[in-house]
């Protein structure tokens, strides 16, 4: 009977596996040999074994350095907004009554069901200098117009605040549901004890959400490495390669330029900068426990 429902247990595991070992497994053991090799896919010469020269290379690569500069720079404002913000939105939300908090709801989860190619469009015609949303109001009321995607300094806070409309209601959905789960014994203790609303926030409230909210900050740091569809929609890279991220750089250096082992060792590399940091997480998550 044992040895039956181990056979079954795999049986059922069986198609996930082989969908796993397909079209992730596999391609990621492929990515892995091909970054050893130096192929140019236009050309009609074998692969040619280089061992780590592209690994070499790209820790050489100015504009490597560069992209990972970059992607950093949209982590570092993209992350904190999305928490900040996520926040703010599930605490007011379990204030208002169950009806409306639905409705609520589901306008501020709507962003997130659109494609990134709907939203790029969408977005670069609230950017366009000349006749774009954003500068019509500021012109109405500032009498000044931004160059929201060919000035350096505003591409890349564009593209955050594209990337956080577009985003914020996933974490905001899961602070709202481990708010709604803190049990109300706890607020109700502390307002007895004459606790005002923001100290039931800061010594309640938010010490409770604290695993929620890092395992937010972890998968948002993770996806915020992985920037693409954003950039690839609205700048390209541009201006001056101001938000060409490491995703885009990989993309560029495998379809453009056609460099598919240089590409594949670059995208090894950004492998281990975003396990470095959810290792790092991690820690910080078991020690705040």
């Amino acid at each position: 009977m044992r040895k039956r429902n181990h056979a079954s247990g795999w049986l059922f595991a069986a198609p996930h596996l082989i969908l796993f070992v397909a079209f992730m497994l596999g391609p990621l053991l492929f990515g892995l040999g091909l970054s050893l090799f130096r192929w140019d896919i236009l050309t009609t010469r074998p692969a040619q074994f280089v061992g780590s020269a592209n690994y070499q290379e790209a820790l050489k690569d100015e504009y490597v350095t560069k992209a990972l500069w970059a992607t950093v720079r949209f982590v570092l404002m993209a992350v904190p907004s999305t928490l900040i913000l996520a926040l703010l939105l599930a605490v007011g939300l379990a204030q208002v009554s169950e009806k409306r908090r639905a409705l609520w709801r589901a306008l501020c989860y709507l962003p997130h069901l659109l494609t990134v190619s709907v939203v790029g469009l969408l977005w670069r015609w609230f950017y366009n200098t000349e006749f774009g949303l954003f500068n019509a109001y500021l012109t109405k009321f500032f009498g000044i117009k931004i160059a929201w995607l060919s000035d350096v300094n505003w591409a890349m806070p564009a593209i955050v605040i594209m990337t956080l409309w577009w985003t914020l209601g996933g974490p905001m959905l899961v602070l709202l549901a481990a708010i709604q789960n803190i049990p109300t014994s706890y607020n109700e203790a502390a307002a007895i004890d004459g606790a005002t609303n923001s100290q039931i926030f800061w010594h309640v409230t938010l010490p409770l959400l604290r695993p929620v909210l890092l395992f937010s900050m972890i998968m948002n740091v993770i996806g915020s490495f992985q920037v693409f569809g954003q950039v690839f929609m609205i700048t390209r890279g541009g201006p001056e390669l101001s938000t060409r991220t490491l995703v885009q750089y990989i993309y560029d250096t495998a379809f453009n330029n056609y460099r598919m082992g240089y590409a594949a060792a670059i995208s090894w590399l950004l492998f281990l900068v975003i396990a470095i940091f959810s290792i790092l997480q991690f820690r910080l998550m078991r020690e705040k426990k």
